[in-house]
């Protein structure tokens, strides 16, 4: 059996950090294969992990629910038959339903779902579910652990309202709050593993007691009053979630814009342009930006932007340039001359 644990988060909340760190520190002695399925035309995140000695199985097919069932459970099965790991981590798209994720691998045979996985941004936690609840809800009451990220920069009012928030949203998560720079790894992988076990003795005993919990909610691990939740029945039911009145496809929600480019940029033209990527009315809501790109001076820059927040950092040489926007209604003409890209 290939355990299959699944890393879900909104863009930019820190899914990638948290999975490099389960690697160095908490996955031990295992054949580990990683599957990330980004969101967007281009790859951004598979380097540095290839660098860790892990398998990139990247997808840039748009995201794994409907577009990619198919392909992925094959995905799936190709990864399993070639390297035949002790375990898969998942990395769906930023802006995937956690709810279809685990649908897909459910059908894989000769694998289990370890642990469902959710990387929240503390300080964002509102704003998602005010304006993304759709995707952002959905990721949350389908896990199993919910991962605080950037507890250690949010207010503590902030991590206790999100932490009210998500407990609203998904009362039988195990939810991680200290700052990931006090916890090791492995106490993060031994959460995981625990709710693993756990999961399996209740399954156990409620398919021993063959008890149709389904209808409750149960099945979907949150719970809650399912009269705003009924386009989980139908999503189960026809599999494919379109044309739902309340559901919607990443594809019509979220857009992304991505370049290759051999271009020379300064570090202040790139401070400068993620310094401006805010004005939502001039360029669309930018969720996420991220790429590296040939400097000035010889070394490379690369740079990563969440709203509020923006990283710019220095890094080898990559075979060429590359940028990506995600969000909601983009400008991407405004994106390109902000960039001054032809």
């Amino acid at each position: 059996m290939t355990k299959i644990d699944i890393f879900s988060g909104f863009l930019g909340a820190g899914k990638t950090t948290l999975i490099r760190k389960l690697i160095s520190e908490g996955y031990k002695n295992e054949k580990l294969v990683l599957i990330e399925n980004e969101f967007g035309e281009i790859a951004i995140d598979g380097g540095f992990l290839k660098d860790a000695g892990v398998q990139i199985t990247e997808m840039n097919s748009g995201c794994i629910c409907c577009t990619l069932v198919g392909d992925f459970t094959e995905a799936l099965k190709k990864v399993i038959d070639e390297y035949h790991p002790d375990r898969i981590l998942i990395e769906p798209s930023g802006v995937g339903k956690l709810s279809d994720v685990a649908k897909a691998v459910a059908e894989v045979e000769g694998t289990e779902i370890g642990a469902k996985v959710t990387v929240v941004d503390a300080g964002k936690c509102r704003m998602y579910i005010r304006n993304f609840g759709e995707f952002f809800n959905d990721q949350v009451q389908h896990a199993d652990v919910i991962v605080l990220s950037r507890t250690d920069t949010a207010s503590d009012g902030k991590v206790v309202a999100a932490s009210a928030m998500l407990s609203q949203l998904n009362a039988n998560a195990t939810v991680i709050t200290t700052p990931w720079a006090d916890l090791s790894g492995e106490q993060i992988v031994q959460v995981m593993d625990k709710i693993d076990s756990l999961s399996s003795t209740m399954q156990e005993m409620e398919h021993h007691h063959e008890h149709h919990h389904h209808e409750h909610g149960e099945h979907c691990g949150c719970g809650h009053d399912h009269h705003e939740h009924h386009h989980h029945e139908h999503d189960e039911h026809c599999g494919c979630g379109h044309d739902h009145h309340d559901h919607h496809h990443a594809d019509e929600v979220f857009t992304s814009w991505g370049v290759e480019t051999p271009k020379k940029f300064t570090e202040e033209q790139i401070k400068d342009a993620l310094s401006k990527l805010s004005d939502a009315e001039k360029f669309g809501t930018v969720l996420r930006a991220k790429g590296f790109v040939d400097a000035e001076d010889g070394e490379w820059i690369y740079f990563d932007y969440v709203p509020g927040e923006s990283d710019v950092r220095r890094g080898g040489a990559a075979v060429t340039g590359r940028l990506c926007v995600i969000g909601s209604k983009l400008n991407e003409q405004a994106i390109k001359e902000l960039f001054d890209i032809e």
